[in-house]
């Protein structure tokens, strides 16, 4: 049986959710889906220069947990700067949108 996953706090909503390689339609990329949640662990630890124990918990998860979002966020990032794929940020998460 499989773990439930923990509610996780997100605190921001992007106002874009896709990016591309400029002068390629979008119809004829493909695309890298980041969730919500790989966003929030980029967003802090890279874009808010925080440690991971403290983004971790500002997330209300693990420091391990954080790692593995982390890792999984920057391997998608690279394989659409690297590929030339479109990164398409998905609004579909398990955490909770909380405005703060």
């Amino acid at each position: 049986m499989v773990r439930p996953i923990k509610p996780r706090r997100v605190l921001f909503e992007p106002d874009v959710v896709y990016f591309k390689p400029r002068a390629v339609p979008l119809s004829m990329l493909e695309e890298v889906d980041l969730s919500i949640d790989e966003l929030e662990a980029l967003r802090l630890c890279d874009y808010k220069n925080l440690e991971q124990i403290e983004a971790a918990k500002k997330m209300k998860i693990s420091q391990s947990t954080l790692q593995r979002i982390l890792t999984s966020a920057r391997k998608k990032v690279a394989e659409a700067l690297i590929d030339g794929k479109a990164i398409k940020i998905t609004k579909k998460r398990s955490g909770k949108l909380e405005n703060n």
